[in-house]
């Protein structure tokens, strides 16, 4: 079977645009499915019978995985399964019928409006390194941007004039988006006064950058929002995820629409935005209890 898994991995990368992260995962779920079907004599994928995925799944189980895990391993036999279909390497689909495991929504760790000033303001100096984290944490904030969009922005990437950025997400899909005053004017400061200082040579094309003038990882911004954190008093163990939560969360509790907040966080499907619907409903249920007298 591994020469329809190479075929299957060239169309998630070409005709899917996946990311290499999302093809890695991709490639390590099919290995383990595929060695399953091997001890199963299943060569082709004509031998492959519905029993054999439900078994698949309880295999996985058996051996300790969550249910989130099993259900992103399904997700990837399925993409495989129909893949093979449509290409006309099978008659069927043996994953049509199999249901996906159960899992709890776990809702994502925000910040409350308190919390998020708290962090903003803490890298409070005028020397070039707080003027580039603070710029980091207000654009972070405001634009929802994922942590290896914010450092993989270009400088041309950003215009502070018309108060919008352009990024590429998952799947190499560009999109628009609005900045607010605050993270324009942190950029803006940070271009004119703090930048220059880092990129000595003046030959850096991306916009954030570290203090030897190197392009800005997604792990050294991992340690600088954990370091302000702290500095802030902030005790929840939070991440830049954090921040991109936070955003969509206050954007619907002040009223954004749904659809609104997909395009900006740039998500394929609705349904993955919905989840902040929860946590905004979570929210008014907290405050429901605290302060009603029969709550």
């Amino acid at each position: 079977m591994n020469q329809y898994l190479d075929l299957f991995l060239n169309y998630l990368l070409v005709e899917k645009g996946l990311a290499k992260n999302s093809l890695d995962s991709y490639g390590r779920d099919m290995i383990r499915y595929l060695d399953f079907l091997e001890k199963r004599d299943c060569g082709e994928p004509s031998a492959v019978r519905s029993v054999d995925v439900a078994d698949f799944l309880a295999h996985l189980k058996e051996r300790g995985l969550a249910p989130r895990s099993r259900a992103r391993a399904l997700s990837a036999v399925r993409m495989f399964h129909r893949f093979l279909l449509v290409e006309g390497y099978a008659e069927a689909n043996p994953t049509a019928i199999i249901e996906a495991p159960k899992t709890l929504a776990k809702l994502p760790q925000v910040l409350t409006g308190r919390e998020v000033e708290a962090l903003l303001a803490a890298p409070g100096s005028d020397n070039a390194q707080d003027m580039r984290d603070r710029a980091m944490l207000e654009l972070l904030y405001a634009t929802g941007l994922r942590v290896s969009e914010l450092v993989g922005l270009g400088v041309r990437d950003v215009n502070v004039t018309a108060g919008y950025l352009m990024t590429f997400g998952k799947g190499g899909k560009e999109r628009l988006v609005p900045m607010g005053e605050s993270a324009c004017a942190a950029v803006s400061g940070y271009l004119v006064e703090a930048r220059p200082e880092m990129d000595r040579n003046g030959d850096n094309a991306y916009l954030f950058l570290t203090r030897l003038g190197d392009r800005m990882t997604r792990q050294a911004f991992w340690n600088i929002i954990k370091k302000w954190a702290i500095e802030a008093g902030i005790r929840k163990t939070i991440s830049p995820h954090t921040l991109r939560h936070s955003f969509a969360t206050h954007l619907l509790e002040n009223g954004a629409d749904l659809r609104s907040v997909q395009a900006m966080l740039g998500h394929a499907d609705l349904a993955t935005t919905q989840i902040y619907t929860h946590v905004t409903r979570e929210r008014l249920k907290r405050i429901h209890e605290e302060y009603h007298p029969r709550g």
